[in-house]
């Protein structure tokens, strides 16, 4: 009886061991040389079947993950995830012999190369994250092989050339994201075919020619994001068929204008974004009725007619930004809601008074460069400000001064050169102007950081040392805006003057991590003269936490001075972080350097010879960059010439 019952025992494990499940031979093979390839052992270390139930590397929260299909006697590989550990390196081959991926990420990582053709043997793909790398070339176009695809992701890349025409057989596609990825030339018709489409984030990349029209065929978006192109208007009115839009921010548009017609039965957004977008004519009244609208910015435009008094009954909007346009007609006298928290209402021709609950958001509301009576601020100066920077009358000073320094996020400190930088250590909001105590100078920003993990933040500050400076606590602090960020000097003498602008970059780095991938880009105006285009802090200092100065020269002739660092679009969005773009100052000195008898003009104003030197690459060292003169020749549509325009006038050019 037991030789009996020992034989079944031994053909029971037999029959047990035969049905063992197992993967793929060829495919352990890969995963095991990817592991080895991209040194990750001690993070995965496969000491037993990759697809073993149970295995600590399966569950959707590893990292690295690897789960597997077992639905027949042999495992595959469906799932690999790398995310976010620093893996470096070309696309191995092993990797294309996991046919059977369903879903790959490899998102922030540093790789880098050109992505091998072989990637169109996945055919299996639904889901691809290469996001925030270091990859190259052109857009492969073996991508419009995985035709199963729902979520495609190559964003924050540093490829080059057009989009593959053969993106358009990606029918299934939900998810595309491609921003600042580096791709250019016009958006191809093919793509017209990607109906399933709900989600679209393009922005800073080479795109030109017009707006697609195709885009309003896309009737499930319900998030499309195109700043920072080089697209152009009009918005075309088949938009008005994108329904489910729930985020809208479409930018820096030059070519054509458009109005906002197309909105009318947008109901549904709760982000909606048109700066700088070349839009005119009125603001419809239905915006203001829309239930779920958050955040609107139309700023920077040629807005005209009055603001709609239906903002006034909106019980969800928390930002309003109507800046720089050409708006006039009174303030409605209820437009500061329970929920709202910024209104920029500045440079309009906008009259009346107060709203009597203004006290409400004070810190961020900014009506400078209106008619706006602001006697009743508690920064008692704006009013005066605010006439001086939109009026042709003459602002005087009995005791005008030559120079002033502002510490720009930081307290009051004396240089190795013994200049005094006053304290700006002011708390701003999303729409907030201050002037200083002394009465020199004032700062302006708009805009809200609405996906920043910490919260409404527009200062920085850094422990690290800041190299090639003696002044290395000058850089250590800075303001930051994620669009207009403004200092005014007031009450100056008329004359020439140096303009000397610090900086430092000290939200990113330049580790050989996904976290030094990041790019910063803004622009810079003086006197309402962009002098500098998509500067990048990082790049000109040759590495982040490193002193850079640049000085220019502009003119003053009605007392004041406009030194404006303006986000167009461009730079990445989220590295390290959510919410890490847009302007980014340490320090500003204006000193004058000789004297004239000027007189304001409405047309025309002299910004006068402008040097480019950076400090930085050498302590004490600068570089003249460039010698070259610009002239006010005309108004903007985009920049206020301050103290150049009546605000009984069109502040903004046609």
């Amino acid at each position: 009886m037991g030789i009996l019952s020992f034989c079944f025992l031994v053909l029971s494990i037999n029959e047990l061991v035969s049905g063992q499940i197992t993967t793929e031979p060829s495919e352990v093979a890969a995963i095991n040389k990817l592991i080895d390839y991209w040194g990750l052992k001690s993070k995965l270390n496969m000491n037993i079947d990759p697809c073993t139930a149970g295995a600590p590397w399966a569950p959707d929260t590893a990292n690295p993950r690897v789960a597997c299909d077992c639905a027949a006697n042999i495992c595959h590989i469906t799932h690999l995830k790398i995310y976010a550990l620093d893996i470096s390196g070309e696309l191995p081959q092993e990797l294309f012999q996991l046919t059977e991926l369903m879903d790959l990420n490899l998102g922030q990582n540093i790789l880098s190369g050109s992505i091998p053709p072989e990637i169109g043997n996945l055919l299996k793909m639904q889901y691809l994250s290469l996001g925030i790398n270091n990859f190259s070339g052109h857009v492969p176009v073996e991508f419009g092989k995985l035709t199963k695809l729902k979520s495609l992701s190559f964003s924050s890349n540093n490829f080059n050339g057009p989009l593959p025409v053969d993106l358009g057989k990606l029918t299934s596609l939900e998810q595309l994201y491609i921003d600042s990825s580096g791709v250019s030339g016009p958006i191809p018709q093919e793509l017209s075919n990607l109906k399933s489409l709900h989600t679209v984030w393009a922005s800073d990349n080479g795109f030109t020619g017009k707006l697609p029209e195709f885009f309003g065929t896309f009737t499930n978006l319900t998030t499309l994001r195109l700043e920072g192109t080089n697209l152009e208007g009009p918005i075309p009115s088949s938009y008005a068929a994108l329904t489910k839009l729930e985020d809208l921010r479409i930018g820096d548009l030059s070519g054509e204008d458009s109005t906002l017609d197309f909105l009318v039965n947008l109901a549904s957004l709760s982000i909606l974004s048109l700066r700088s977008s070349r839009v005119s004519g009125e603001i419809p009244p239905q915006i203001g009725t829309f239930p779920n609208l958050q955040s609107l910015d139309l700023s920077f435009n040629k807005l005209t007619g009055s603001i709609p008094n239906t903002f006034q009954d909106s019980q969800s909007l928390h930002f309003l930004y109507l800046g720089s346009n050409m708006l006039t007609g009174e303030i409605p006298s209820n437009i500061i809601t329970p929920q709202l928290r910024a209104l920029d209402i500045s440079f309009n021709s906008i009259t009346g008074n107060l709203p009597a609950n203004f006290a409400k958001i004070e810190r961020s509301l900014n009506v400078v460069g209106t008619l706006v009576n602001g006697d009743g601020l508690l920064d008692g100066k704006a009013s005066e400000i605010s006439r001086c920077l939109s009026s042709d009358n003459k602002c005087t000073k009995k005791v005008p001064i030559n120079s002033f320094a502002v510490k720009c996020g930081g307290s009051q400190q004396i240089s190795s050169y013994r200049i005094s930088f006053d304290d700006d250590s002011e708390i701003l909001g999303a729409s907030s102007i201050y002037t200083s105590s002394n009465n020199h100078w004032a700062v302006s920003n708009t805009g809200s950081f609405i996906s920043n993990p910490n919260g409404p933040q527009y200062t920085t500050q850094t422990a690290s040392q800041i190299t090639g400076t003696l002044d290395s606590e000058l850089y250590k602090t800075a303001r930051v805006s994620p669009n207009s960020l403004r200092y005014y000097g007031l009450g100056l003498r008329n004359g020439r003057y140096n303009v000397e602008l610090h900086f430092s970059e000290i939200q990113m780095d330049d580790s050989e991590s996904w976290r030094g991938l990041g790019k910063r880009l803004f622009d810079i105006y003086i006197q309402g003269e962009r002098v500098v285009q998509d500067f990048n802090i990082k790049e000109e200092a040759y590495g982040a936490k490193r002193a850079l100065v640049k000085l220019f020269e502009a003119n003053v002739t009605n007392t004041n001075i406009d030194i404006h660092f303006k986000w167009a679009g461009r730079g990445t969005c989220c590295i390290p972080v959510q919410s890490t773009f847009g302007p980014l100052v340490s320090a500003i000195h204006v000193s004058q350097v000789s004297t004239f008898s000027g007189s304001s003009n409405s047309n025309k104003k002299q910004v006068g010879r402008i040097v480019g030197l950076t400090l930085g690459v050498v302590a004490g060292l600068f570089i003249t960059a460039s010698v070259f003169y610009l002239w006010w020749v005309k108004k903007t549509s985009e920049h206020i010439r301050v103290g150049s325009d009546s605000p009984k006038k069109n502040l903004t050019s046609t």
